[in-house]
């Protein structure tokens, strides 16, 4: 598990498939970590035990279930939350002790926006850390591919490109300095970003969807 910033690790890499990388965040919060995606690694679970565990496991999308879960949430006794219209796909890997649907703020500093368009209950995080930074969890709704960055529907989990084109531009409302996606093709799974400089990536991104 590597540190990228004072309160946010990020976990070894996986590849599900070919050129493709996943990774887990770790959000260290005095009032209780929280893990963003998934890792199947049982070294980085190891490192999230020694640094206080987790009391919140968040998925972006139903593409993040798998085996992994239920260890987490075992070992952790950790609640695992996604979307409501995630959750059915989801149950069948691992429990689900929360749902939400709307925009709203969990454990008093994490934003919690419903982006549909990639599946019907894709959502994204924003957290505004005490050490200067906005991290914004992407998930799949938006993620880097070498030197630019990709979007795609996912019509078979309710995925759709108006929705998806809504979303895009709620997220390019937002003004974070960092994001950080749940997959990547190339060598960069997050990016910082400079005054006004996610916006015009948003804007490429929706003039690139096909």
């Amino acid at each position: 598990m590597k540190q990228i910033y004072p309160d946010l690790r990020q976990t070894d890499p996986e590849h599900p498939f070919p050129d493709l990388t996943t990774h887990a965040y770790l959000l260290v919060r005095n009032e209780g970590n929280v893990l963003f995606y998934s890792s199947g690694h049982s070294a980085d679970h190891q490192h999230i035990q020694e640094l206080g565990g987790i009391t919140r496991q968040y998925l972006s999308h139903r593409d993040e279930a798998g085996p992994p879960l239920v260890r987490i949430r075992q070992r952790f006794g950790s609640k695992l939350c996604c979307h409501r219209l995630e959750e059915k796909a989801i149950s069948e890997t691992c429990p689900v002790d929360l749902t939400f649907q709307t925009r709203e703020i969990h454990l008093g500093d994490i934003e919690v926006i419903s982006t549909p368009g990639h599946t019907d209950g894709s959502t994204c995080f924003l957290f505004k850390s005490p050490h200067g930074q906005t991290y914004l969890f992407t998930g799949d709704t938006i993620f880097p591919s070498n030197d630019a960055w990709e979007t795609f529907v996912m019509p078979e989990a309710g995925g759709s490109k108006s929705d998806l084109k809504d979303s895009l531009k709620l997220l390019r409302s937002l003004e974070p300095n960092v994001v950080v996606s749940s997959a990547s093709v190339g060598r960069f799974p997050f990016k910082e970003m400079s005054p006004g400089e996610w916006q015009e990536v948003v804007d490429q991104t929706l003039r690139s969807l096909p």
